[in-house]
């Protein structure tokens, strides 16, 4: 009856569309003041500013910062006309740069919004000057900006690391591969395409080995600040919180060597920064406490033991939780999904023998899938409010759907072998 009891009242409420923040905190407050007269309430508070103190939340506001500072900084447009000599004659032309921009930017920004925004800003006029068939276009567009959750720094890993207690460089680590197995597979996809329909690969630019050469150079910055955060974690000379504050750093002092660096862009990137943290330390601190509370009244548990009366074997199970998040993912806002799920979802597969180091980058590529899914995918609509008023927003979906091909595809691929995320964490740790 409790277990059903929340579950019920945590999709009415979604469905009625309030703050996650909101609705994951009142409803650990209300069931626990009528089926447990309010007594884990009292503990709230301390639990709170227990958790509150983790040196670890600390790099969440830093690596938006670091985003934050990247988008107004006038790096991307350099990056990406560089790529775009590198990358353009292939079949799909610039389409190839949205994807190799979007898994160099992330690798600076750690935020899908960020990376799709962005990217989208600067190739979006590149439609109409080449003639590339739009929906294609801006689907590359926003399928790159899911990059941004996967290839180390990400937020979102960092989150998962703190709700299911997982080191975060091992999370970093493990989503190397399949990140940049992501964006070719992404760049396969535009070469299909384009090959059966050459009419939407719009027009190759053409550059000589020269003109490539010298464009190394402005991908010197992003190569910079990526060196600047992995790089001393893995060299062990910095912790995740100490190489973001190295990060943010880094990109001052590229900022101030770009000429972009003054008061007013300094406010824009304190104020972003400050929105997004209040909003995801909102929900995160919401999601401990509703945790608490369904980890009382059994809910845990009663999953567990309904999921055994099943008989269901461990591969069943995660095709399972894969279509779980799959649906869930067309209504449910990343962080919010990963927040109201994770704490019943992670014990079970780790119950079965799934890696959670593995389970980690699962979850995330779910959520990147569910970033480009109708009808509340979040890049969908940021790569929409890019084009001009009254296009419909219908294209910008139809794009988007051979990339989420490729994103099952990967799924799969890490279904079938493991070994794709946990290699790299267990060649340098000794897992």
């Amino acid at each position: 009856m409790k277990v059903s009891g929340f579950l019920g009242g945590l999709v009415l409420l979604i469905a009625l569309s309030l703050p996650v923040a909101a609705i994951l905190g009142d409803l650990a407050i209300v069931l626990d003041h009528f089926w447990n007269n309010g007594r884990l309430q009292r503990t709230f508070g301390g639990f709170l500013w227990e958790k509150s103190t983790q040196y670890l939340l600390l790099s969440i506001p830093l690596f938006i910062l670091l985003g934050e500072i990247n988008l107004r900084a006038g790096l991307a447009g350099q990056m990406y006309k560089a790529v775009a000599k590198w990358l353009s004659w292939l079949p799909g032309g610039l389409m190839h740069s949205n994807i190799g921009s979007s898994a160099i930017f992330a690798a600076t920004s750690g935020s899908s919004v960020a990376t799709a925004a962005t990217i989208g800003t600067v190739a979006y006029p590149e439609i109409a000057r080449h003639r590339y068939n739009e929906p294609l276009f801006l689907g590359s567009v926003a399928a790159g900006g899911t990059l941004g959750i996967l290839i180390p720094p990400s937020v979102t890993l960092i989150v998962y690391g703190v709700l299911t207690q997982t080191s975060v460089p091992e999370l970093y680590l493990a989503g190397v591969i399949p990140g940049l197995m992501l964006a070719a597979l992404f760049s396969v996809m535009i070469l299909i395409v384009c090959l059966f329909r050459p009419d939407m690969g719009g027009e190759r630019i053409r550059a000589s080995w020269r003109e490539r050469i010298v464009a190394l150079k402005d991908l010197i910055p992003p190569a910079i600040i990526f060196v600047g955060v992995i790089g001393t974690i893995y060299a062990g000379l910095a912790t995740p919180t100490e190489a973001a504050s190295i990060g943010v750093v880094l990109s001052l002092v590229l900022a101030a060597w770009n000429g972009k660096l003054n008061g007013a862009m300094l406010l824009a990137c304190f104020e972003g920064t400050v929105r997004t943290t209040s909003m995801i330390m909102l929900i995160i601190f919401a999601a401990m406490i509703l945790n608490i509370v369904v980890g009382f009244f059994g809910a845990i548990q009663a999953a567990s033991a309904f999921i055994g009366t099943l008989g269901l074997s461990p591969l069943q199970l995660m095709l399972l939780v894969v279509v779980f998040y799959l649906v869930i993912g067309m209504f449910m806002e990343t962080f919010s999904m990963m927040l109201t799920t994770i704490g019943i979802v992670f014990p079970l597969v780790t119950s079965m023998g799934f890696d959670p180091v593995w389970f980690g980058i699962m979850v995330v590529l779910l959520m990147e899938t569910a970033l480009i899914t109708p009808p509340i995918g979040v890049n969908l609509f940021v790569v929409q409010g890019i084009r001009k008023h009254g296009a419909p927003f219908r294209d910008v979906c139809v794009g988007a759907a051979p990339f989420v091909v490729a994103m099952l595809a990967l799924v799969a691929l890490l279904i079938w072998q493991p070994g794709l995320a946990t290699w790299l964490p267990q060649h340098v740790y000794g897992r």
